[in-house]
């Protein structure tokens, strides 16, 4: 018996592995992206809540790019939202150098309030 056989209908080649013949296949070389915290919680969101999607993305191989894409949009939100909520709010490198506790209370507010918009428009939408 030969080790590789091609079937002309599938266009597929097969190696003998013991008594049965099984296809070749190889998966399509991608880059790997770095996906951050935004996109992990993305990800386990997409898994419990919307099967079909993620199913979608995992077999087209679109996954890892739709994730580090969604992860890219969250964090230029998160950061333009602490910019502007910290202007809004007046804090100031004055206000940090007179009043540092102050100051921590505050951005740690603006922190959670950004956090919790990206969350609910982009994360968990």
């Amino acid at each position: 018996m030969d080790k590789y056989i091609y079937d002309e209908k599938n266009g597929l080649w097969y190696e003998l592995q013991g008594d049965y013949y099984l296809p070749c296949l190889k998966l399509l070389k991608e880059e790997s992206r770095h996906i951050g915290i935004w996109g992990q919680r993305h990800l386990r969101y997409i898994r419990k809540h919307k099967v079909s999607l993620y199913a979608e993305l995992l077999t087209t191989g679109k996954l890892n790019d739709y994730l580090a894409d969604l992860n890219e949009q969250a964090e230029e939100m998160f950061s333009r939202l602490v910019k502007q909520l910290a202007e809004k709010e007046g804090l100031t490198e004055a206000l940090k150098a007179e009043n540092q506790m102050l100051w921590v209370q505050k951005m740690n507010n603006i922190h959670n309030a950004a956090m919790e918009v990206v969350s609910n428009d982009l994360i968990y939408a």
